[in-house]
């Protein structure tokens, strides 16, 4: 089975709300004309029940099938945030909203389910319930953690929910999933290096903050050379390096490092916060200096779960023809928070030759929109059979 074919004949709608969607970015939980738009586009539909403001700005769609005998209920999720990043694209439909784009693609996400919930308003053509989330804040707010927290999973009785990104670099319109752990937990670290400020001069009179923090820098890549099993996967970077002088001939006082730990699974995890805190304050405390580490815990590992990952690839299979196997993903997605609440699992979709994500020349091709939008329909009927 390709592509629906009343899907296909959708693409310019689709595009439509998707190039709308794109030229009116939001960022976080304030995506409050995308999240008015997808409801008034559902109840448009004929959706049996939408909510807004679940998780501040998430909405919620419901569509009944035209048979209810399974009592099951299969649950899509799309995002709906852009990131604070000044667009380059040159397209007609470019941000009208300066330092804010969909450098990401969720703004075809969003299209690509509101397709598909179009779609499945029409046809009903499932024994069950579709719940459609349209979710906020997943670059970096935990928009999905929140919609959780709020009880959505039992509140809409969803049994499985499904998610879906776009690609860059997968061929257009192909699928990759893989089943365990596929995206990785985003953990964040401050560390402030106290010395004792000088004179460059006279550096036997101060306590370099600046030695010392460069030596916590490359200390820290130890954890992965040397601490952790090297068939595991970590990836400890230090992104800022800021000392407290700008001057040329002044130590200064203090330094903060700030980085970004990657893990895969929750024993690294925990493995990596103990070292990247005992490494800080060993190298402190070999030089004289006071270390300070603040370790922020960020989203979880994102694990497919293995029946309901090859439920995906079926879909994807009657979709596109075929399925591939997705690379380990060192990036975090907070579809995690949803995939520990209930099982399910998240796929790739191609974008092809494009800019990579959070690049500002990045941009969907509208030419996958119906694609996603078939594999997310296909979910549900696949899943929620008439008898």
């Amino acid at each position: 089975m390709p592509v629906k074919n009343r899907l296909a004949d959708m693409q310019p709608q689709i595009a439509a709300w998707r190039q709308d969607i794109h030229a009116h970015p939001e960022l976080m939980f304030e995506v409050h004309r995308t999240a008015k738009k997808v409801a008034d586009l559902l109840r448009e539909f004929g959706c049996d029940e939408v909510v807004e403001g679940i998780g501040r700005t998430g909405v919620v769609g419901v569509i009944k099938g035209r048979q209810s005998a399974s009592g099951r209920t299969v649950g899509l999720r799309a995002d709906m945030d852009a990131l604070p990043i000044l667009e380059e694209t040159g397209a007609e439909y470019a941000s009208t909203n300066p330092g804010i784009m969909h450098a990401c693609g969720h703004d075809g996400h969003t299209s690509m389910l509101l397709g598909a919930a179009q779609y499945l308003c029409e046809t009903r053509n499932f024994d069950g319930t579709c719940v459609v989330i349209f979710q906020p804040a997943e670059e970096g707010g935990g928009g999905g953690r929140e919609m959780c927290a709020e009880g959505m999973m039992a509140r809409w009785h969803i049994d499985e929910v499904y998610g879906m990104h776009n690609w860059p670099g997968l061929p257009l319109s192909q699928f990759a999933i893989r089943t365990g752990p596929f995206f990785a937990a985003t953990d964040e670290f401050n560390i402030t290096v106290t010395g004792k400020g000088g004179h460059a001069a006279k550096p036997h009179e101060a306590i370099d903050s600046t030695l010392v923090a460069s030596h916590v820098v490359i200390a820290l890549q130890t954890i992965a050379a040397r601490n952790v099993d090297p068939t595991e996967q970590v990836v400890v970077s230090v992104t800022s390096f800021e000392t407290s002088s700008k001057a040329h001939n002044v130590l200064p006082a203090s330094v903060e490092l700030r980085g970004t730990v990657r893990s895969l699974n929750k024993e690294v995890r925990a493995q990596a916060e103990d070292r990247v805190k005992a490494i800080a304050q060993g190298v402190g405390a070999t030089f004289g200096a006071d270390v300070d580490v603040r370790y922020m815990l960020g989203y979880p590992v994102m694990v497919n779960h293995e029946r309901e990952t090859q439920y995906a690839i079926e879909a994807a299979t009657k979709v596109a023809g075929s399925c591939d196997v997705a690379p380990l993903v060192m990036g975090g997605e907070d579809f995690a928070y949803m995939l520990e609440e209930r099982p399910g699992a998240y796929i790739l979709v191609g974008n092809g030759d494009s800019a990579p994500v959070h690049h500002p020349k990045f941009n969907i091709n509208d030419e996958i929109l119906p694609v996603g939008a078939s594999w997310y329909a296909e979910m549900v009927e696949s899943r929620l059979p008439v008898a």
